[in-house]
């Protein structure tokens, strides 16, 4: 029975009540009266209400399906940047790891090289340390000999003047001749 029929049913139940008071006429009670109305409120609402409750729901259903596939979406595309993410973490700390393994090698490269640079220079100024005191060593020992040879020929140009011995003169130009170098 349809809301066509509870109305129809409704309406010949109020003639059927009215045609037994005496026909047809205003009903005054008030109680009867606000059934029918209610009767008719009810129905009207349930006719149209229905629609209205049904595609608001449907509306809201719509709705929230597309929220949750949105969040889906999200929540999909939330993990591919976390899975990026994390691989990005992994290359940048073996990047990380290959600068400071370099910079490791490259430091102690540069260690060696200062310390055998190091060890050339100390190297270099001990031999122009020797070479510088060998120089002077050498001046030294040619200054010496330059004051014997002078001294000697002093002594010699005197004895000379004096009259020296002839074996004298021999010893003389022996010890001046090996003073100099020779035999």
């Amino acid at each position: 029975m349809g809301i066509m029929g509870t109305l129809l049913l409704l309406a010949t139940e109020a003639i059927a009540a009215h045609e037994e008071k005496g026909g047809f006429g205003l009903n005054l009670d008030i109680f009867e009266t606000n059934i029918i109305n209610l009767a008719l409120l009810v129905g009207i609402l349930v006719v149209f209400g229905r629609k209205l409750l049904v595609s608001t729901l449907s509306e809201r259903r719509i709705a929230i399906e597309a929220t949750i596939q949105e969040a889906e979406q999200r929540l999909k595309e939330s993990a591919a940047a976390l899975k990026e993410a994390e691989n990005s973490v992994k290359d940048s700390s073996a990047e990380a790891e290959r600068i400071r393994s370099s910079g490791e090698a490259s430091a102690q490269a540069a260690k060696e090289a200062i310390l055998a640079k190091a060890s050339v220079d100390v190297q270099r100024l001990k031999e122009v340390a020797a070479a510088d005191l060998n120089t002077e060593r050498d001046k030294a020992i040619a200054s010496v000999r330059s004051r014997v040879v002078a001294m000697a020929l002093e002594k010699v140009e005197s004895e000379l003047k004096t009259g020296v011995s002839e074996k004298t003169q021999q010893t003389l130009i022996d010890r001046s001749i090996a003073l100099l170098g020779g035999r």
